[in-house]
């Protein structure tokens, strides 16, 4: 989906993916468990960078943590390993603990030599607080939604309000889950990167469309909230790029510049996460060969991949808001989507 050409004006050099989606990418999926009763507003999402055993057959990666006001559980082993072994469970910040004990099950069951023959498994649980909208001291969240993303993960999926995003809150707006994909030709042959993220983060007030300021103050001035930069954004790349995990770690650091095009400056209490992974250069869990090959791309020519990415992870959070729907939440809290804010407030 992404946002529907002609909506609203984003530069674009690089062309969209058929869904515009994180799943052009060939094989990812995105499973999601929506939460959403009374004060209730929460859910998960879950990104499946293949649909094999992922134990198995890692798949390369780099994090970067831009800004560290965060809790997510997986990212010391990435850092230090440069892989990826569990799907990509994003959720609320006290549900983390929940979610990474029903992903240590589900890879348990997948793998019996899960500390038996082998060592433990590193599961990837990232956070937001959806303290705003959502009841977050009720732990709403139980390990049996968390599987149902997980199996749920399929190439269309829906924005906006939805699973993991079901009570965040972005740039004074509702935020929530955003997608979208670039397509590039290298050496004859096409690939894709795309981004998934889950909205969380940017003061009301900043928000930037297209180079165009949209004062979001208008809508939350009433209710006598602050204006700060805080609440966290979890960003995801995936593509089918030859990289290694050194280019993936410089791909996600890219993604700071896409929260700075839409009017982020990071705050203090705002934890800006980005995973970036490749399919490409899968790892085996096991084998009989020291030494392996891998291709990567060629630094010299790799700002088109940055490029595309930065594109990619902007529009993903406009399609955030744009498919948000005002969500009125926790302790009588409401925040409005997006395109009933431009109908009410920009329609001149």
């Amino acid at each position: 989906m992404g946002i529907p050409e002609g909506s609203l004006e984003l530069h674009s050099r690089w062309k969209r993916g058929p869904r515009n989606l994180i799943t052009d990418v060939p094989g990812v999926k995105v499973g999601q468990v929506t939460i959403r009763h009374g004060e209730v507003n929460t859910g998960v999402t879950a990104v499946l960078p293949h649909e094999r055993n992922l134990f198995q057959e890692k798949v390369m990666a780099g994090t970067a943590v831009i800004n560290g006001f965060g809790k997510s559980a997986g990212l010391v082993q990435i850092e230090e390993l440069g892989t990826i072994e569990s799907p990509i469970i994003l959720t609320n910040t006290l549900s983390t603990g929940t979610a990474l004990t029903a992903m240590v099950k589900y890879m348990l069951a997948q793998n019996p030599d899960i500390g038996v023959k082998t060592g433990t498994v590193n599961c990837l649980v990232t956070e937001c607080n959806d303290g705003r909208l959502n009841d977050i001291r009720g732990l709403h969240v139980t390990e049996e939604h968390v599987l149902q993303a997980v199996e749920s993960a399929a190439a269309d999926f829906e924005e906006g309000a939805v699973g993991g995003g079901t009570g965040m809150v972005c740039l004074g707006l509702k935020g929530g889950i955003g997608s979208a994909s670039r397509q590039l030709e290298v050496d004859g042959k096409r690939y894709t990167t795309g981004a998934l993220v889950m909205t969380n983060f940017g003061a009301a007030g900043n928000l930037v469309i297209g180079g165009r300021h949209i004062d979001t103050r208008k809508c939350n001035e009433a209710c006598g909230r602050e204006f700060r930069d805080s609440g966290s954004v979890i960003i995801i790349i995936g593509t089918d790029v030859p990289l290694n995990e050194r280019q993936l770690k410089r791909l996600a650091k890219r993604a700071m510049i896409s929260l700075g095009r839409v009017g982020s400056y990071c705050g203090n209490g705002s934890g800006d996460i980005a995973i970036a992974f490749t399919t490409a250069n899968n790892q085996p869990h096991y084998s009989d060969q020291n030494i392996w090959d891998m291709k990567m791309f060629y630094d010299e020519n790799i700002d088109w991949v940055f490029e595309s990415t930065v594109e990619a992870v902007e529009e993903a959070v406009i399609s955030s808001l744009y498919h948000a729907k005002t969500t009125v939440g926790v302790r009588g809290n409401k925040y409005m989507g997006l395109l009933e804010f431009l109908e009410k407030y920009e329609k001149d």
